[in-house]
């Protein structure tokens, strides 16, 4: 019964995109009428949406229930398994991470959709406009039901897995009685239940500015009007991407006890990709919209962003790759290339034939401006992007084409990152304080002199406090050199708003994001990644490693911290037995409590997954992975220890970077009648049909 439901409502779903795109489309290049197509688009759009959260609602049911007939459950499925892990199992395997990732896609289409509803009354109450154009909708307005049948067309391949290759309603006669449950390391932190979920919004997200660039290709409008809606979708997938990111880095640390947060893992990479991309639009956007340059370049961004959110999907669930993070049963690899090489083909294609509306008039006036500042950011960016899609895809290409096995591993990609970044974080803190167009050598002493001045300083106290290693201090320099330029750009905008308006400090802040949310809100997120370089150089830096074998009573000493093993312990869970030990923790002699690192048994899958004791502060962490117990008697455990200063600040600057996203895309106060009404008079003067005297 719940794989009959389950499968039909994505069959309605599919249906539901099948006429969002043909009413879109019908709505977005038809000549006359189009209104009503126009609204079906919507309402089919939000149909579907209610059609896959019927899925998705079946598929949770059956999970909770150990509905074993339904061929996902039986898969992923235990009755010994935890509820919070057996409701989040959906997205542990592959079927039901493709069903969570077609919900989510339909629900950015609905939102899309009901974002735009104000659309039609602003049509409606402009009748005399629309009358002397000759009737139908207005440019603008056609421009919506377009990005609809785009985000239609990609709901139809995830639907249409979902129908295939990649159902995960299937049948299972005769059910079985149990099932093996998730992946251990999937069961094994609640963090789970949060990074997973974060990835997909933020990779599903970029259908949105991508569905944009394809409606904008398609009709010819490729001005910053529909470059303002788009990047504020592309801020809202780059800062779910920049959570998922961040959470996949805690999540590692908390449950693999290697110490790390990030090992150039190719899902990993493949996360990365997208996010880099993103930021560089966000950056080149701004020099479209205000010198009306990079047209094609930002068109290139977009569709070559949601490319990559393709790719990091085929990756995952491909099997192409060995990963702690990869579905390696996936078996819809060869479906996943050939959209790709649709959507690339497509894109290129339009891209040419609109060659000649994509000229930009303006032009770069001076190396030392705003802009310049912004296209080389660009130009790293995009460097490090090919760089680090290199080094992912070169052993694929060694093993298709020699048959050979290679592996291209952390210092490879480290030795491309810290100069890439380096660079990066520097121009972090030029761009922003350069004007536009060119910039005198009086403005530039005058913006630079106090950043430079604590840069340099910055570096001093570095040394004085013993830090030797050359790029950890530069790090610094530049860190303190950014925090500066952000410091003085508040400083202007809190001065400049006092004088205006005669408001108090705190007002005035609240002035600056209300007013220019995206730009404020952007300092922000420059912070929060400063936070993040800052704490990747002190934990990189200072980080402290020992290893030890010790019996009851026995201390082991690492850096300000002494660890006493107490005792050895095991116990019976529903899902595993868990072995740990108790140690004594101390700091700088004063006790800080007990840490209790264990080793987790999984029965169903006779795996063993150590779960780290993390003990946590402001300054450092301590870090303790149980390596071993001795069987007799517990009496000797071997324990590696490891102290990171400063990591919980990588933690700390992932959620500012957040924070600043969300400051970027705040509503603000504004009539959004007005402004639709204003889309709906940007009718270009080519695009009207000549007036009836």
């Amino acid at each position: 019964m719940l794989s009959t439901l389950g499968y039909a409502s994505v069959i309605a779903g599919l249906l539901g995109a099948l006429l969002a795109v043909a009413a879109g489309a019908h709505a977005g290049l038809s000549r006359s009428g189009g209104e009503m197509s126009a609204t079906l688009a919507r309402r089919a759009a939000y149909f579907a949406f209610f059609a896959l959260s019927g899925g998705m609602a079946v598929m949770e049911v059956a999970l909770l229930t150990h509905d074993f007939s339904v061929e996902y459950v039986a898969r992923v499925g235990s009755l010994e398994t935890p509820t919070y892990y057996t409701a989040i199992s959906l997205w542990s395997s592959l079927e039901g991470s493709i069903l969570f990732w077609a919900w989510i896609l339909a629900g950015y289409g609905a939102l899309f959709a009901f974002t735009r509803r104000r659309e039609a009354s602003a049509h409606r109450t402009s009748g005399a406009r629309v009358m002397a154009i000759g009737g139908g909708l207005s440019h603008g307005l056609r421009t919506t039901p377009l990005v609809l049948a785009v985000i239609g067309v990609v709901q139809i391949f995830f639907f249409g897995l979902l129908v295939g290759p990649a159902n995960p309603f299937g049948l299972v006669d005769p059910a079985p009685l149990n099932g093996p449950g998730p992946n251990p390391l999937l069961q094994n932190h609640p963090l789970m239940g949060l990074h997973p979920p974060m990835l997909y919004f933020g990779f599903v997200g970029m259908t949105i500015p991508f569905a944009f660039a394809i409606a904008g290709l398609v009709r010819g409008n490729v001005e910053a009007r529909w470059l303002r809606d788009s990047r504020r979708w592309m801020v809202a997938g780059w800062a779910f991407l920049t959570m998922g990111i961040i959470g996949g880095g805690w999540w590692s640390y908390e449950v693999l006890g290697w110490g790390g947060a990030w090992a150039w893992d190719p899902v990993e990479n493949a996360s990365f990709l997208p996010w880099l991309t993103a930021t560089a639009f966000l950056h080149s956007a701004m020099v479209q919209e205000r010198r009306g340059m990079l047209k094609t370049w930002n068109l290139s961004l977009m569709i070559g962003t949601f490319l990559l959110t393709l790719f990091g999907t085929f990756l995952t669930r491909s099997g192409v790759i060995d990963s702690v993070h990869a579905f390696t049963e996936g078996v819809i690899g060869p479906v996943f290339l050939g959209f790709i090489a649709f959507v690339a083909l497509g894109s290129l294609a339009l891209i040419g034939w609109r060659s000649n509306r994509l000229h930009a008039p303006g032009q770069v006036e001076s190396a030392v401006s705003r802009e310049s500042a912004f296209i080389l950011n660009n130009l790293l960016l995009v460097g490090f992007t090919f760089t680090v899609l290199l080094g992912t895809m070169w052993p694929l290409v060694v093993e298709a084409l020699r048959g050979d096995r290679i592996s291209v591993g952390p210092p490879y990609f480290d030795s491309v990152a810290s100069p890439i970044g380096l660079a990066l974080l520097f121009l972090m803190g030029i761009g922003p304080a350069l004007p536009w167009r060119r910039t005198s050598r009086e403005q530039i002493a005058r913006s630079f002199a106090g950043p430079v001045i604590m840069g340099l300083a910055a570096g001093v106290a570095a040394l004085a406090f013993g830090m030797r290693a050359f790029l950890p201090i530069l790090t610094i320099v530049f860190a303190a050199f950014v925090l500066t330029t952000i410091f003085q750009e508040f400083q202007k905008g809190i001065a400049a708003r006092r004088r205006i308006a005669e408001r108090s400090v705190g007002g005035a802040l609240a002035d600056l994001f209300t007013r220019n949310g995206a730009r404020y809100g952007g300092y922000v997120v420059h912070v929060g990644v400063v936070v993040i370089a800052l704490a990747i150089s002190v934990a990189w830096t200072w980080k402290s490693e020992r290893e030890m074998t010790l019996r009851a009573g026995e201390r082991l000493a690492i850096a300000d911290y002494e660890i006493e093993f107490v005792e050895a312990w095991g116990r019976e869970e529903a899902h595993r037995y868990v072995i740990g030990a108790t140690f004594d923790a101390y700091r700088d002699g004063r006790g800080i409590g007990q840490e209790q690192p264990r080793l987790n048994f999984y029965t169903a899958t006779q795996q063993t997954i150590a779960t780290p004791s993390v003990k946590s502060s402001l300054t450092s962490d301590l870090y303790l992975t149980l390596m071993a117990v001795e069987p007799e008697r517990g009496e000797h455990v071997t324990v590696r220890a490891i102290v990171n200063p400063g990591i919980v600040w990588l933690w700390i600057g992932g959620m500012i970077m957040g924070l600043g996203a969300l400051l970027a895309i705040w509503p603000r106060r504004r009539d959004r009648m007005q402004a639709a009404g204003a889309e709906l008079m940007a009718e270009p003067a080519a695009a009207a049909p000549p007036r009836v005297a």
